[in-house]
């Protein structure tokens, strides 16, 4: 067990000590999940509110491939980018290949479905007095609608948080479509992979710390957006 007390202090003197390889990973894994939830976001939350707001023919059977996409392999997503936008593929003009956007790319569309299906859910279950209220009031469809996302905007918030937390915490995509470069596209869960793998635990219990840090504070806010929506 010494090794494990001695590669904790080690981790926090990385930490206190500002360590750039440390960081670099850090700052990396932040920059590509703000552009993956950024597009997750701005792309899933009014597709899941047309899914959750709207009758239309086929609905059920969307809903269902929307569902069963939460559950796609995460090396699965990543081979379907990776044959995309590599070189070969008929998007390799790009030059997306192992780069941060091309990343954030890939974590769209593993987090897609989650923002889709959970803010449809939100929708579906707003109270269903709300529309003939408004309607009784002289609300138009757009004030409907505007409302209705209104209503279930922390439900919502809870989606983003949702998808944010599986994004932070992927490895496959990250390694396969960013390479894990040094300085460039690596990222803390495809450091701490390496390192371990090295051996050199100090930057992966570093890493670690972090990533739990982040998944407390996602906690947190989990918890205090349910307290509100109920």
């Amino acid at each position: 067990m010494d090794y494990l007390w001695l590669g904790l202090q080690q981790a926090f003197v990385l930490l206190f000590t500002l360590d750039e390889e440390t960081y670099s990973a850090i700052i990396t894994t932040l920059k590509v999940t703000f552009l993956s939830i950024t597009g997750s976001v701005v792309i899933g939350v009014p597709l899941g509110f047309v899914l959750g707001y709207f009758q239309f023919p086929g609905k059920r059977q969307i809903r269902m491939v929307v569902d069963t996409l939460l559950a796609m392999p995460t090396v699965v997503v990543g081979l379907l980018v990776y044959a995309f936008i590599s070189r070969r593929g008929p998007l390799g003009w790009t030059n997306l290949l192992y780069t941060v956007p091309g990343i954030a790319i890939a974590q769209v569309f593993l987090i897609l479905p989650i923002v889709i299906s959970l803010t449809a859910t939100a929708i579906e279950g707003l109270d269903r007095r709300l529309r003939p209220t408004l309607r009784s009031l002289g609300a138009g469809r757009v004030q409907l609608a505007l409302t209705s996302l209104h209503e279930a905007r922390f439900a919502v918030l809870i989606a983003g948080i949702t998808a944010y937390g599986r994004a932070i915490s992927e490895v496959g995509i990250a390694m396969m479509i960013g390479g894990n470069i040094k300085w460039y596209t690596r990222t803390m869960t495809t450091a701490i992979t390496l390192e371990t793998g090295k051996g050199q635990f100090s930057m992966g219990i570093a890493l670690g710390v972090v990533l739990l840090l982040i998944v407390f504070i996602l906690n947190g806010a989990l918890v205090l957006l349910r307290r509100r929506t109920t």
